[in-house]
């Protein structure tokens, strides 16, 4: 491929950049790191992708002199494009960090969503209602909604954000409402472009937002930097979609090879005329670009077998990420191992080590199963005091709650009355048990389902959230391969426990289940595997469907 040019990337060493380099290369650019204030001094162009906590990020700016050196490049008028906290840290200050001063290169402050009236964080795809005049020869540093407005929806992840006002009609280039809130989902004045939303992560969408700074040429500029506000703002209406996940169970089969496979209620082996073996239905990378083609929201790939006696930077996981992340442009989720390991030499690895090396191979999100059972255990066992040590709570303080993922595997347990199970949140059900009982309660489960604890999935969600998670990945053993739909009481119970957001997932089994969940539960995404594995149930016909009947979705993408 011809290099068409070449951008700086100033990598803080916040999380996941890799996404953004694939993405870069993918266009035909050259990309290289900014090691130095010296760096940012001398580049053409400069690309700052923020993830995690706003004053982490300009802490690290300021530590390592970047901060200045910022102000300058930007005010020397050569392209600049900032991404999530990238954006942010334009701005003068932030709930998040109230001590902490921001770039000030825009005279606002980013605030905390209200979180009383929906699920925070802000996550999945929504729209960006552009407000401000183009120029007709298409000079401008960055567009948006190449497909149409109607058609683009770009890919959100956060819990602050800068509320607009005509006050900041000079910057605003776009807008967006999530719930009853208006924000700045993106800003262009000048040299300068930068979005709220991740354009790595939001699909063919993503790329072409991002190719048209790259392309930006400042010679073509237009003399005035002054950025006109559109004559007649329109108004932004909440086109957040549902979310429609594709699920990877992932194992070594009795080859030893890397395989996806699929339980039956968590039992991936099946019976063949040579005796039983691992349930072989793709391979992970492979059936990764294969979803995200046929327009899967995110993918997650959950370890199952978390290769204990491997070194941390020999996991294959790591490598299926790195591979997948160089043509797969949607969040990427990994699950199993998430927790302090040790490696064979005897050196012990925190979790947060761990979730670190899967960021940096191209995760997005770390998808945390036992431990956070036995981080809400330790939690409740110190009188729901909160002990900073968890690796839900370290993870979290450095990449953000967007980044901490709970998957609970529960089982259902029935009683014939509440008082049966005391010190258990206890719930009627219209599913009755064997002897006819018309109570049940959830127990969590570890190890893959193999051992059973005395928690209940109420006070596990209640108890990650507290520690700061961001999202719950709400399995069931009773529902997983049957194709009888989700656990509509154990969802509904979970959602309105919490006030982060939910994704469903088992039973899955025909694209009326996926509508039933979002109606009934009111949940943000809804998750299956082996229907999509089969092609039993294509992931277009769940999204025509849900479209159809009023759903928002994102619709699959023209390409580049």
């Amino acid at each position: 491929m011809t290099v068409k040019g070449s951008v700086w990337l100033l990598d803080y060493g916040a999380g996941n950049v890799r996404s953004l380099r694939n993405a870069v290369e993918k266009l035909g650019y050259e990309i290289k790191t900014v090691e130095s204030p010296e760096d940012i001094r001398k580049a053409e162009k400069l690309l700052f992708p923020g993830v995690g906590a706003f004053g982490a990020a300009m802490q690290r700016l300021r530590t390592k002199g970047y901060d200045v050196a910022l102000r300058e490049y930007i005010a020397s008028g050569r392209p600049f494009m900032g991404i999530c906290v990238g954006l942010q840290c334009l701005f003068a200050g932030s709930d998040e960090s109230p001590e902490v001063e921001g770039l000030g290169i825009v005279p606002a402050y980013v605030r905390k969503f209200d979180h009383s009236t929906k699920s925070v964080p802000h996550m999945g795809w929504n729209a960006a209602t552009v407000v401000q005049e183009s120029n007709a020869d298409g000079s401008d540093i960055g567009t948006l909604n190449h497909d149409g407005a109607d058609s683009t929806r770009y890919y959100f992840v956060h819990s602050y954000a800068v509320p607009y006002s005509d006050a900041l009609s000079e910057w605003a280039f776009s807008i967006t409402t999530y719930g009853n809130e208006t924000f700045v989902s993106s800003i262009r004045k000048g040299n300068v472009f930068a979005t709220q939303f991740h354009p790595e992560k939001s699909g063919f969408a993503g790329l072409k937002a991002l190719r048209s700074f790259l392309s930006y040429d400042p010679s073509t500029a237009p003399t005035t930097t002054h950025a006109s506000a559109l004559a007649r703002a329109p108004i932004a209406k909440d086109r957040l979609t549902r979310r429609i996940i594709a699920c990877l169970d992932v194992r070594t089969n009795d080859e030893g090879d890397l395989v996806v496979t699929k339980g039956d209620q968590y039992d991936v082996r099946e019976q063949t005329e040579g005796g039983s073996k691992v349930r072989n239905l793709g391979k992970p990378v492979d059936l990764a670009r294969r979803y995200f083609n046929e327009g899967a929201d995110e993918i997650t790939f959950l370890n199952i077998t978390s290769f204990r006696d491997a070194p941390l930077r020999d996991l294959p996981m790591l490598e299926v990420l790195k591979r997948t992340s160089e043509t797969v442009f949607v969040p990427l989720t990994i699950g199993g191992g998430i927790r302090d390991m040790k490696e064979p030499d005897g050196t012990v690895v925190s979790a947060l080590d761990v979730a670190g090396e899967y960021f940096r191979s191209g995760a997005d999100k770390v998808s945390i199963g036992s431990d956070a059972v036995y981080a809400a255990e330790e939690y409740f066992a110190r009188e729901k005091v909160a002990t900073g040590g968890t690796a839900i709570e370290q993870i979290a303080r450095v990449y953000g709650a967007q980044a901490v993922v709970i998957s609970v595997d529960p089982r259902r347990v029935y009683v014939s009355k509440p008082e049966d199970a005391p010190g258990h949140h206890v719930i009627p059900t219209n599913v009755p048990g064997p002897n006819g009982e018309k109570y049940c309660w959830y127990q969590c489960t570890v190890k893959g389902g193999r051992e059973g604890r005395d928690l209940d999935v109420y006070q596990l969600v209640t108890a990650c959230e507290a520690l700061g998670a961001g999202e719950i990945l709400l399995n069931c053993m009773d529902k997983d391969g049957t194709n009888s739909g989700y656990d509509l009481e154990l969802v509904r119970d979970v959602k309105a426990s919490v006030k982060i957001p939910v994704i469903a997932s088992s039973g899955a089994g025909k694209v009326e289940h996926f509508e039933e969940v979002f109606r009934e539960t009111g949940v943000e995404a809804a998750l299956a595997a082996g229907i999509f594995h089969r092609e039993e149930v294509p992931i277009r016909a769940v999204k025509d469907y849900l479209k159809s009947v009023g759903d928002e979705v994102r619709g699959v993408e023209a390409p580049l």
